[in-house]
Order: structure tokens, then sequence, then C-alpha cells
């Protein structure tokens, strides 16, 4: 198997940086929307065999480092108890939107195996179709990240809802945080038991807080869950895997970050890559960060962006390269080729 990617999330000697992007499987590919044509995104999600399908896409066809599960972070809200459905140019509706205690006490944790048993059998295949090729990666959105879809009712601009609760009402915003910080620990010990060989926790929304609120209303429910999945790990009968932490606009928020306990830290592009590295410590494994949006450049400009990433990360004990957020819908796929041969030919030792 190429292991590239393991060694690199645990610091070890690698012959050449490895890479996965995320929403490596998605829209941009043509071979992505001719199964999407024929389901919608939740049955895609909820059938093993075209989550699979769509997760094996890009080693196929990009010769990344590492899959990663075709899913979504909202699956756990639906499996708690709250509507889910997803509508072509509004996203995700939840309902009823969690905003009461009648509400919250109507959701509850979840047996992973039970409400969410598509996705560990998604795993389980996913792993026989995948011996002796590349890792697999299992992910979660962070507690508060799904917070806010269920506060919410689905995205939002100004997290109004969601703030006027943690502020307004923070005896009820921790009780609702216990539970979903529940949820996805069982869940993810659940992907880990079925076969993810890594786990990535998605903080898309943790950057809108000040480094004082996301140190009070963030990170406490993400260090839970990452000590509880160490602890459990760490039992005779539980593999050891890596642990991503994925905070959008992390910039301002990297010292806060570093005490998460994770065993990489994702990176966005707002930021230099050498200067994360120098707040969080040389000592630590970095993913990322190419702007997404920089795939449309022309592929000479892309490779002059490749080598500043590759040159910054050099100060890292270990690098994973990554965009900096997922991948867009309207990206050349012949880009995306093109960049995942550039960071293995440029790096290379």
């Amino acid at each position: 198997m190429n292991d590239t990617f393991l060694k690199a999330c645990r610091g070890e000697e690698v012959p050449y940086t490895p890479i996965w992007i995320m929403r490596q499987a998605g829209r941009y590919l043509p071979e992505y929307r001719a199964i999407r044509g024929k389901a919608d995104f939740l049955t895609m999600c909820k059938t093993p065999e075209l989550a699979a399908e769509v997760t094996l896409q890009p080693i196929d066809i990009l010769n990344v480092d590492a899959a990663i599960l075709f899913c979504d972070i909202l699956i756990p809200c639906e499996a708690m108890g709250q509507g889910l459905d997803f509508h072509e140019g509004k996203g995700p509706i939840l309902s009823p939107a969690v905003r009461d205690a009648d509400t919250i006490n109507k959701l509850f944790v979840p047996d992973p195996e039970d409400s969410m048993k598509f996705v560990m059998d998604a795993i389980r295949l996913l792993r026989k179709e995948l011996e002796g090729r590349v890792p697999l990666i299992g992910f979660a959105g962070a507690p508060f990240t799904t917070a806010t879809y269920m506060i919410e009712g689905g995205t939002s601009k100004n997290f109004l809802n969601t703030k006027r609760m943690i502020y307004e009402a923070p005896a009820l915003y921790a009780s609702f945080m216990d539970k979903i910080t529940a949820t996805i620990t069982e869940y993810l010990k659940a992907q880990i038991s079925a076969g993810a060989q890594a786990v990535q926790i998605f903080d898309t929304w943790g950057g809108i807080f000040s480094p004082m609120d996301f140190r009070e209303y963030v990170l406490p429910y993400v260090v839970r869950i990452i000590d509880e999945l160490k602890s459990w790990m760490n039992s005779e009968s539980n593999e050891r895997v890596p642990i991503i932490y994925f905070v959008g606009e992390t910039a301002g928020l990297l010292e806060e970050i570093r005490t998460s306990g994770a065993d990489v830290y994702g990176v966005d592009w707002r930021i230099n890559l050498d200067d994360a590295i120098k707040r969080l410590g040389s000592d630590v494994i970095v993913q990322g960060n190419l702007d997404p949006l920089s795939m449309f450049l022309p592929q000479d400009k892309i490779e002059e962006r490749v080598k500043d990433v590759l040159g910054r990360a050099s100060s890292a004990r270990g690098h994973i390269f990554n965009l900096g957020h997922g991948v867009v819908p309207q990206t050349p796929p012949e880009n995306v080729i093109a960049l995942v041969e550039m960071v293995h030919r440029l790096s290379r030792k």
C-alpha cells in the first residue's frame, strides 16, 4: 500500500509530500456528475456502493495519496432526530431549527452502527476495494460547526441565532453541545472500528470567533472528542489512527488550535504556511494550504504556487499537501490532475 500519507501524519520520513484534496470526490469531475445525475445527494451518501464508487474516483483519476469517504458532515444531525434535506441552489435544510430546550430535549445520542450503518458499510466496502492502494480517511463535522447548521436550520452569513444562544443562553448551548459531542465521538469511533485509517474533524465555521470565544465555546468540545478517541484507541483492542483538525479561517486561532491535541493541523490559505508553523511550533505536522481558486490559474502559475507552499512547509516536522478548503465545482479537472503530479514531482527527494 502507498502509506506515504500515514507516514507523513506520524512525522516519519517520506519519499515525497503526499497530497489529498478536500472535496476531491465532487461535482468538478464528469465521472461524479454522471452518477449524481442518477441519484440525489442523500441517496448517494446512504447507498454504500454509490458512496464507495465516488470515493474511489479521485484515486483512479487524480493519483492522490489518500481517499476520503464520500459523505456529509450533517448525516449525524438526522441520526440525532432532526430533519435533513438538500435543495439545489439552497443547500441543506434542517428542521426544526434547534433554538429552545424542548427541541434539544427531543434530540438523542444515536448508535452509529444502527442509525448510520450505511456509513460504516461504505467504509468496510472501501477498505476491501482500496486494499494495497491508499489509506482511507473518515471524517465528521466538529461540534460547533455541526451546531451552527442545526441552530440556523441551514447555512448562515452571520450566525445570528447561534451566537445569540451562546451569549443569551449559555447553559442551553452547553447542554446541546454535550449531545453533539457525544454523538460525534461515537460516530468517529464507529468509523475507525469499520476501518478508517485516519479521521479529520472539520470545523469549517470555527473561525467566526475571536480567540477568547473560540477557547470558551468551540475548543473544549473538540478537545473532549480527541482526548476520548485517543484514550479509546490506546486500549489494547484499538489501532491508533491519526486525527486531523481543520478550522476555517485559521490565522487568528493558531495558538488555540495547537492545544486541541490533534496529530495534524489543517491550515487554510489566508496565512503563509511558514508563518503558521512558527506559531504552531516546528514540531507540528501541517496540512494545506493552497487557495482553492488558484486552480483557475494557468498551470505554470499553479506550479509556482506549489513550489511556494512546499518551500514554506519545509520547517514543519511533516507536511501533507492540500487545498486550504474544498475544490469548487467549476474547477478544471485537468488542473487538479496537474496539481497532484506537480506536488509529487517537486517534492520528491
